[in-house]
């Protein structure tokens, strides 16, 4: 399998930066190779094998990025918070205070790239995105699960790529995930489900933004694990649990206003529309896995129940495991 990096991070002309979910270790393991051509400390690649911290204050941080509509953080992210975040979520910090400066140095960089990014996309960047990105403290999702050391010196890197997380799992391309949580649209009163939780990024993005933030990892080991990351940041209003997304999460009363699926399906689950409510949005690449022509869908629901599709731009996903894959399409 050939990927190309460029095709991860275009638009419509080619394939436009997405995140990536689960896939076999087999597969992983040429991602790696071809995505992480460094470990965590800049050499060899690793092998495989209660305040709510916030924002970081080691470093300045872009200017103007508030936005009224988006939780804050209630403490700066210092070294120390990072350190105490780590240990109560059961990861080892495993790196120095001089390397946790240089990743706070490079964030102004990484918030102007998305703002960059989403002016092209969309016209304009939202704020609320742009303030939700520069609250979350990206470095503590870049962790290696299956080998037990955080990976965050490759955080806010200036050629945004996914970043393998063990166990067939990766932290998906920043750029990717900003533009999937614009394309969604997030208001305060909105409930949401990721299907593929990964590192966790993605729904505690959506979370600063909305009312809940509802997410499913089919990966036993990483979904276990990363359920435990939110409690330590304060994230109260993320929910997490393993699971097949391909049924969704029926028993969250009331349903979803936005389902946002991080995994190429070959055609969207029926389930997710009856759990998706009016005026509800359904975001979803479709397409052959490891395949081109995937493409990502916007599905939305009217007043009336009735279900509008729309082509949004080319992507790269891995596939959706579980039902999916021996389910055939319904008629």
């Amino acid at each position: 399998m050939t990927l190309d990096r460029r095709r991860l991070i275009v638009g419509a002309a080619a394939l436009t930066a997405a995140p990536l979910a689960a896939c076999d270790e087999a597969t992983m393991k040429t991602i790696q190779a071809r995505l992480n051509p460094t470990g965590p400390t800049g050499g060899p690649a690793a092998p495989s094998g209660p305040a709510a911290p916030g924002a970081p204050a080691a470093a300045p941080t872009a200017p103007g990025v508030v936005a009224a509509g988006v939780r804050m953080p209630a403490r700066p992210w210092t070294y120390d918070a990072f350190r105490e975040a780590m240990t109560a979520s059961g990861r080892n910090p495993s790196i120095s205070a001089a390397q946790f400066a240089e990743i706070q140095a490079r964030k102004p960089g990484a918030v102007n790239r998305v703002k960059t990014y989403l002016d092209g996309k969309f016209g304009a960047a939202d704020p609320n995105v742009l303030a939700a990105f520069d609250s979350v403290p990206r470095d503590y999702f870049h962790y290696a699960y299956a080998s037990g050391v955080s990976t965050a010196t490759q955080c806010y890197e200036a050629d945004p790529k996914p970043w393998a997380i063990g166990h067939g799992s990766v932290l998906s391309d920043y750029l990717g995930q900003a533009y999937m949580t614009q394309l969604a649209a997030p208001k305060p009163t909105d409930v949401t489900l990721e299907i593929g939780t990964g590192s966790g990024f993605q729904s505690s993005l959506l979370s600063r933004i909305v009312r809940d933030a509802y997410t499913i990892e089919i990966i036993q080991p990483i979904g276990q694990a990363v359920g435990k990351i939110f409690a330590p940041l304060g994230y109260a209003n993320v929910h997490s649990r393993v699971g097949d997304g391909y049924f969704g999460w029926p028993e969250v009363e009331g349903g979803f206003d936005t389902i946002m699926l991080t995994c190429v399906a070959q055609y969207a689950p029926p389930e997710l529309f009856r759990q998706l409510k009016p005026g509800g949005k359904l975001i979803i690449p479709i397409g052959q896995p490891f395949r081109r022509g995937q493409v990502l869908y916007v599905y939305t629901k009217d007043d009336q129940g009735r279900v509008h599709s729309r082509r949004d731009v080319g992507v790269f996903f891995i596939p959706m495991t579980g039902a999916m894959q021996n389910r055939p399409k319904p008629a």
